[in-house]
């Protein structure tokens, strides 16, 4: 596999465990071509092209030093400069992955928060009550990560000739459909029931060892789960506190996600919404596992590192 192969995997599996259907990611994209065909000649020269076929904006190819086949890669869920030093020095190091977005990835995560007010419409929130309290958020993320150094890490690749790619939605999407999946399985009654099924995870099992394992940030282990939302597992980054409310309404009695802010956790507790946190860097190991376990398949040697919980389940 080459560089592009790889991305493009990556993309695809994404799509494949997106919580929306093929049809509304191919009228998402529709959209986009839309856009771009009422932009004038200048404004185009700003359009990212890769957005016409890629729905997530988090997930790019940020630099190519030499086009050939990868044979052994670097994975971590944050990659610094300091990574970059540590993938010269290990030597035949082929490819740098990051999870976590950088360069243009990270100025534009904000666009791919979208997708969250169509998780949110699944479980029961009117689709326009999401968008307007999303937008806020959005928005606010927005200027957020503006002021972020967001070429550090690209530029050390490039002075250092390593390539360079980042796989942060697509990853997440795969995280959020196991979850998905395995807790609609066991369907836990209450609590303790859903954080010892998750905490028999491998991830999160390692995870329990550095103190950062599954927790009941809001709520108790004698609560029942009710209704229970992977909101929070994918999406770009947390989504507005102002939603728990609608989400109660909604019917929904229990958010799995991977961090929630203080304000966040105040507006649930007000909202009577039991809140589990299955770990952030477990949880973005686990969709990296499932994303690397399909290169692993083709004969890739994979090097972990940046917290990165390896786990292959070929």
């Amino acid at each position: 596999m080459k560089i592009k192969d790889i991305y493009n995997l990556a993309v695809k599996i994404g799509k494949e465990a997106d919580f929306r259907s093929a049809l509304e990611i191919e009228k998402f994209l529709s959209r986009r071509k839309e856009k771009l065909e009422k932009l004038s000649k200048e404004e185009r020269t700003e359009f990212d092209e890769e957005s016409l076929s890629n729905p997530y904006s988090d997930t790019r190819v940020l630099h190519i030093s030499d086009d050939k086949e990868i044979k052994k890669i670097l994975v971590g869920i944050d990659i610094e400069p300091a990574e970059v030093l540590l993938a010269k020095e290990l030597g035949s190091i082929d490819l740098i992955i990051s999870h976590h977005p950088l360069g243009n990835a990270l100025a534009n995560l904000h666009e791919v928060m979208e997708l969250q007010c169509d998780v949110l419409s699944q479980y029961g929130v009117p689709i326009n009550v999401a968008e307007g309290l999303m937008k806020e958020r959005i928005s606010e993320v927005a200027r957020g990560i503006n002021a972020y150094n967001h070429q550090r890490t690209v530029d050390a690749a490039k002075l250092l000739g390593m390539s360079l790619i980042c796989a942060h939605t697509s990853a997440d999407n795969l995280a959020a459909k196991f979850l998905k999946e395995k807790i609609e399985k066991e369907n836990p009654e209450r609590i303790e029931s859903l954080i010892k099924f998750l905490k028999e995870i491998p991830e999160y099992k390692e995870a329990l060892k550095s103190g950062v394992g599954p927790k009941i940030f809001v709520g108790n282990s004698d609560n029942h789960c009710g209704r229970i939302a992977l909101s929070e597992i994918t999406g770009g980054t947390e989504g507005s506190p102002k939603l728990y409310e609608k989400m109660a309404i909604a019917g929904i009695g229990t958010v799995v996600g991977m961090h929630i802010s203080e304000e966040g956790k105040k507006e649930a507790e007000k909202a009577h919404i039991n809140v589990v946190i299955a770990g952030h860097i477990s949880s973005d190991s686990l969709g990296m596992n499932l994303f690397l376990d399909e290169l692993e398949k083709q004969g890739i040697e994979i090097i972990p590192c940046s917290g990165l919980i390896r786990v292959s389940r070929v």
